[in-house]
């Protein structure tokens, strides 16, 4: 049931069992915050080390004091998540493309410019408020307040599909698919030029990128990231001075893992960058410069506001029924015209 006008308040009990772990024999010793990071990751290392602070993790058996305490093979640990505290999300209602329903998850097909969840300088008319107001209270809370029933995420400025969990048990179903790399995202990607080879896997560790903040990178500190792709189209454009040359991609790209603006950090690392990324994407002018092109095409190169990126196929086991989900989602309005475009050339 959905509440409207009113904060949004999700009245529930303690999870309905703690997560057990046992520490297997090939983990390096390691921060107890540490190993729960990487078996929870749609927990972030602050929300885990509050859980400890707060009495909720236990050690064999004892209730853990520090997020620093050293775990060894055989460790047997119980993390229990409490009540989320009361939202001042407000539901919204918005028009939602919702792929697939039941009971345990939905899968929605999340335009480009909304944001999934809010945050400093975007406190609504953000997904989470339309997913309150569609589902009311039957939103998981293990990803807290903020992120009630979001199991992963996609940019603001990327189109296509997300798994939302309705209750806990299904959030830690799928939390556990996605560590184990059985949850699969497939995006779209149109980029400029032509990769070479065809296909292949792009490997590079990222983080923050030290000289810009509201830049990802590939760091030596960074997280593992995996990236496979393969060209679904080549499309090549007449130049001003030599013939036909490489103009443009199509891009199938499957995540191993899911950084944040993976995609588009290992695309611009290939050098072959998302076609309208303002942020990792080289100047369009100067791409543009060499080639023989149509008005119409140039206009709307050059006028692109969001990188060309639709998260496009998602496939999961149901976290209740256990069998295989596939979702798919059409392309969005702007990548249909890029693509038309650039099949004219």
């Amino acid at each position: 049931m959905a509440f409207f006008g009113v904060r949004w308040r999700r009245f529930c009990h303690m999870s309905e069992a703690p997560y057990q772990f046992t520490v297997a024999g090939d983990e390096p010793k390691q921060r107890l915050d540490a190993y729960l990071a990487k078996h929870m990751p749609n927990m972030s290392r602050s929300q885990l080390k509050r859980l400890i602070d707060e009495g909720h993790v236990q050690l064999n058996g004892r209730t853990v004091a520090s997020a620093s305490t050293k775990i060894k093979c055989d460790d047997a640990i119980s993390l229990q998540i409490p009540a989320p505290e009361p939202s001042h999300i407000m539901p919204q209602t918005m028009e939602l493309d919702i792929i697939f329903e039941d009971e345990d998850v939905l899968v929605v097909n999340k335009p480009a410019g909304l944001t999934v969840h809010p945050a400093a300088g975007n406190p609504d008319n953000t997904l989470v408020n339309g997913l309150l107001a569609h589902c009311g209270d039957e939103l998981s809370g293990i990803g807290g307040v903020i992120r009630p029933g979001i199991v992963h995420r996609i940019d603001k400025d990327t189109s296509g599909l997300l798994v939302v969990a309705k209750h806990d048990k299904a959030h830690q179903h799928l939390s556990e698919q996605l560590k184990s790399r059985t949850l699969k995202r497939v995006y779209d990607a149109l980029v400029w030029g032509v990769p070479m080879p065809a296909e292949g896997s792009i490997e590079g560790a990222i983080g923050r990128n030290p000289r810009d903040r509201k830049k990802m990178a590939i760091v030596a500190q960074g997280k593992e990231a995996r990236t496979h792709y393969w060209t679904e189209d080549a499309y090549y454009a007449p130049t001003k001075k030599a013939g036909n040359q490489p103009f443009a991609a199509h891009l199938r790209c499957e995540l191993d893992t899911g950084r944040t603006h993976q995609i588009r950090v290992h695309c611009a690392e290939l050098g072959h960058d998302l076609i309208g990324d303002p942020l990792y994407g080289r100047n369009s002018s100067k791409k543009l410069a060499p080639f023989a092109l149509s008005e119409e095409t140039e206009g709307f190169l050059n006028t692109l506001y969001r990188q060309m990126l639709h998260a496009r196929i998602l496939r999961f086991n149901h976290p209740v029924k256990d069998v295989p989900i596939e979702c798919e989602a059409p392309w969005p309005d702007d990548m249909l015209k890029c693509k038309e475009l650039l099949q004219k050339i």
